[in-house]
């Protein structure tokens, strides 16, 4: 039956040529949609680094000379903000609170940092975060070495800093794993030196980025800075979710207002994340929304094709039917002739897919580069999905035709 099934797509050549021509244009078209939609899957499901649930950002005030309760000539700005702070670590729902400077998940707000170690500098952006050691509890940052956040925080001195595990790895292939505990530069200050207490896990800016950005974590916040644009960081025990920003509302003019300075605004970092991802996810929907609709006209197409090819048929499987043929061995025959179409077309796409990887062409997209696992996953997925297009497109109406009796179909031919 093979080799008169390859006699037959030979006779057959012209046909077959332009449905192996339509398959292969299909089959690279597709093999770039699914390797987006697989991409931008998997780096939304990988780790961020750190851990937002239960944490709330807490925005400070001072009051004015407008307002009766104000405290003229106020010099204590910097006790008031760590009062308010003790007062809000001393609640029974709280686990952790922070101090930081533009330094809390998806916020938007960035600054570089220059680390260099011996000939090692660092690579591409550094982002910059000056926090106190309750920072690392707060987000429940973890150490490569399996460093607990409290274990973090302990580490976290003025003399100390912590770094995310890729600082030198895109330039050097050096995990920082190897260098702790060695002296570092910082900003590009060669008179004084930082000691690198631990490497931290790969740390992601958004949802939609995979962990390309390095990370440094500094006790760097002196009291003569404070004032009421730090942000106040919580986290609050697994089971005291409900309701607690109203209570800390409630609470917030009798118990947590300390001289000038007041709660102003609290908002959990669940809305912060949804508002800071909210552009990125409507592009993502555009994306996605663009290419399932080419995906279903690919279908609808490649479904069309063979369909009609098999339609066209009818006399063929009445006379396989008359020469004894079962309506097994006939789906078998003609389900065999489609695929093995797809796999002489499927080798020239592999290779024009490996080419438009290696070239990154859809790396302005994702911001990925090629993996070799990567791009196998991508292409088997291709490969299935064409196979359920062609067995519906071959099934449904070859099932139809094997219903009609052979003397019928041959008659109308």
């Amino acid at each position: 039956m093979n080799k008169k099934l390859f006699t037959q797509i030979k006779n057959e050549w012209h046909s077959n040529l332009w449905i192996a021509t339509e398959l292969l244009l299909v089959s690279v078209v597709m093999w770039y949609v699914v390797d987006y939609i697989y991409v931008q899957y998997r780096v939304y499901n990988e780790p961020h680094g750190f851990d937002i649930s239960h944490c709330y950002l807490v925005n400070m005030g001072q009051l004015t000379d407008k307002s009766p309760d104000f405290i003229p000539n106020d010099t204590l700005i910097a006790d008031e903000i760590e009062e308010l702070v003790n007062r809000i670590a001393r609640r029974p729902e709280v686990e952790a609170v922070s101090l930081s400077q533009n330094s809390y998940p998806y916020n938007g707000s960035n600054s570089g940092s220059d680390i260099r170690y011996d000939t090692l500098q660092s690579y591409g952006y550094v982002v910059r975060r000056l926090v106190t050691p309750d920072f690392l509890r707060v987000f429940r940052y973890e150490g490569t070495r399996g460093e607990t956040p409290e274990q973090l925080a302990e580490m976290l001195t003025k003399e100390n800093f912590l770094a995310s595990d890729n600082l030198y790895e895109r330039k050097y292939n050096i995990k920082l794993t190897s260098l702790v505990g060695k002296q570092f530069y910082l900003w590009g200050d060669t008179t004084k030196t930082y000691n690198l207490a631990a490497s931290l896990k790969p740390i992601r800016y958004s949802d939609h980025d995979q962990a390309l950005f390095s990370y440094c974590m500094l006790y760097q916040l002196s009291r003569s800075w404070y004032d009421t644009h730090l942000e106040v960081c919580i986290r609050v025990k697994e089971n005291q979710d409900v309701d607690f920003i109203n209570r800390l509302k409630a609470d917030s003019e009798k118990q947590l207002r300390v001289g000038n300075v007041f709660i102003a605004d609290i908002r959990s970092f669940a809305d912060i994340r949804r508002n800071f991802e909210q552009n990125s996810m409507n592009e993502l929907r555009n994306y996605v929304f663009g290419m399932v609709f080419l995906l279903l006209n690919i279908f609808l197409g490649l479904l069309g094709t063979f369909w009609f090819r098999t339609q066209q048929r009818r006399s063929e499987i009445a006379l396989h039917k008359a020469l004894g043929g079962t309506n097994r061995t006939i789906f078998n025959r003609l389900l065999t002739e489609g695929l093995l179409l797809l796999v002489i077309a499927t080798v020239p796409a592999i290779v024009i897919d490996w080419n438009l990887a290696h070239a990154e062409l859809n790396s302005w997209m994702n911001g990925t580069t090629l993996e070799t696992g990567r791009f196998i996953i991508t292409t088997i997925l291709t490969f299935i999905l064409i196979t359920l297009m062609i067995v519906t497109g071959i099934g449904i109406p070859a099932r139809k035709a094997m219903k009609i009796q052979p003397a019928e179909a041959l008659r109308e031919e």
